[in-house]
Parts: structure tokens; C-alpha cells; sequence
């Protein structure tokens, strides 16, 4: 019996929720940091079975908002999490469930019959611990599955896929079998720039930027794409910070994301960066819209 549905993946920041998805579709098309709220947008991606067709949300990491665009990522994990046939909660092993954890699991309650709760980074925990954590999970959270889990390595991700085909219902697939994500060129493009720019710059620059490609233009016959993208910070003193000295930062992020863009697009990649100031664009709502993270 052939099974399709979809599955939202949901959890704290940085715990794992990008590392996951990627490791599961074998391809990397949702940015990764050990920096905490790297994804902004809901970002989707398809596994293909012989026997199903899995199609994973990734979300934002739900936290306190504070600001428009932390309100806006909030918003978009909250509103996967009512609309999928399998959820699908993270957390991070450890010595007992973080508060916020708690708190999580707690405004999720009315899924748990539809939820399976993976526990991440098992490989940074002694077996002594794990169990506690998993029987302390059990009495908060009472959901249809427990999955301990490295998304790192892919340790229990095989467990994990079957606990969900269980749980998925009955149809067709949705996708051709070809198509592994539902974004386009031009997000993955600006997603692979952003990830670089996380993992080069420090402090505030990653948190204050947004990346917007202003041109993705593609020259047939030439196995060739002109793409031309724009990265948006808050400040003067985060705009030196990512040109760099003599422009060296900016042409080490633009080295990485090209070599990142032609393996994923299988194609030679011409890339042209420049960086603007937005004024505290992560305050202002009409920005956060513009820069496509209210969705």
C-alpha cells in the first residue's frame, strides 16, 4: 500500500530541525549553523519510497518574539504544526527537558496523537541519561512514538522514517519524482549565501542580515547561470564587517556560495554580491514582508 502525506517538522532553535531534513532527503537544501534561529522561512522538501512519498516542512525554531521578524518565524512554525498529518517534535538530549521544551510541548498537546517526538544528539549523552530523558518525555508529552536520533551522523534516522510511513495515510504522491523541494533557484541561491555569511561573520552580522537576489538569469547552451544578489544589514559598522578589508570577507562568502550553488545546480555560476544598509530592518514589519519572511 502506497503512502503520501506531510510531515512538519518543529522544535526550539538549534536543535537540529535543518541538519534533520537534509540528512533524510540526502541533499541539502535547508541551511545549517551551530547559530541558533537560522531558518526564517518554512522550507519544504520530499523524500521519495518505493512505497511512500514523505513531504517534510522545516521550520523556524519557535521561541519568544520580540521582534517582527522573530514574530514572523514564530508565526510560521505555529501555523505548520495545525496543518500536516504527522508532527514531527524535536528536542535536544540531555539531563532533563529545558523549560522551554516543557512549554512547547505543552501548546502542542492537541497533536499528540498525530506526533512522533525524535530526541536529537544522542550521540552527546551517556545511555545512563537518555533513558530518564525518554521515560520524563513519555509523562509530558504522550505522543505516538519516541525516536532517539544523530541527525549528524543518521544514526535512528531509518526508525524514524518507518515510524512515520506508520502514521502517514493511504494515496497517491503529490510530487513527481524528480522535484525535491517546492523553492526555487533563486530562495536555495539566497539560502546558500545567507548559510556562508553565518558562517563566517560573528556577533550581530548574521542575525541582521537578509539576503535578497536581485537576478538569476540563466544562458542556455552555456551551462551557465548570472545570478546577482543583494545582502541587506542593519548597520554601517555590519556593512565594513561584511565587505571586509579590501572587500576579503565579501569575496570569501561569494567564493563558498558559488562552489555550494554549482553543485546543487549543476551548472558554472557567476555571482555578484553587494551589501546595502536597511536601517533595523528586522523592526520594521513593511521590511520583514518586503524581504519575504511573513509568509
Amino acid at each position: 500500500m502506497f503512502k503520501s502525506g506531510f510531515i512538519g517538522i518543529v522544535g526550539r532553535p538549534n536543535v537540529g530541525k535543518s541538519t534533520l531534513l537534509n540528512g533524510i532527503l540526502g541533499e541539502s537544501i535547508a541551511i545549517t549553523s551551530p547559530k541558533p534561529q537560522t531558518t526564517r522561512n518554512r522550507i519544504m522538501g520530499i523524500r521519495h519510497g518505493t512505497d511512500s512519498q514523505m513531504i517534510f516542512l522545516d521550520t523556524p525554531g519557535i521561541h519568544d518574539p520580540h521582534k517582527p521578524l522573530n514574530a514572523a518565524m514564530v508565526k510560521t512554525a505555529r501555523q505548520v504544526a495545525g496543518d500536516v498529518d504527522v508532527l514531527l517534535t524535536l528536542l535536544e538530549a540531555g539531563e532533563g527537558i529545558h523549560s522551554e521544551d516543557r512549554a512547547l510541548l505543552a501548546t502542542l498537546t492537541t497533536y499528540a496523537n498525530q506526533a512522533i517526538l525524535g530526541i536529537n544528539k544522542t550521540d552527546l549523552v551517556k545511555k545512563e541519561v537518555l533513558l530518564p530523558f525518554i521515560d520524563e518525555a513519555r509523562t509530558i508529552f504522550p505522543c505516538r512514538a519516541f525516536v532517539p536520533l544523530c541527525a549528524r551522523t543518521g544514526e535512528g534516522i531509518p526508525a524514524l522514517l518507518q515510524e512515520i510511513r506508520e502514521l502517514l495515510p493511504a494515496g497517491p504522491p503529490y510530487f513527481p519524482e524528480d522535484m525535491v523541494t517546492d523553492r526555487s533557484e533563486r530562495f536555495l541561491a539566497a539560502e546558500i549565501i545567507r548559510e556562508k555569511l553565518l558562517a563566517f561573520t560573528h556577533k550581530e552580522v548574521p542575525y541582521a542580515a537578509a539576503v535578497v537576489v536581485d537576478a538569476f538569469e540563466e544562458e542556455e547552451g552555456k551551462g551557465l547561470v548570472r545570478i546577482a544578489a543583494t545582502i541587506n544589514v542593519e548597520r554601517d559598522s555590519q556593512k565594513k564587517i561584511v565587505i571586509g578589508r579590501g572587500g576579503a570577507m565579501l569575496k570569501r562568502i561569494g567564493a563558498a556560495a558559488r562552489i555550494e550553488m554549482e553543485r546543487l545546480f549543476a551548472v558554472r555560476v557567476f555571482l555578484t554580491l553587494f551589501v546595502r544598509v536597511q536601517k533595523d530592518w528586522t523592526h520594521s514589519e513593511r521590511l520583514v514582508k518586503e524581504f519575504g519572511y511573513d509568509r
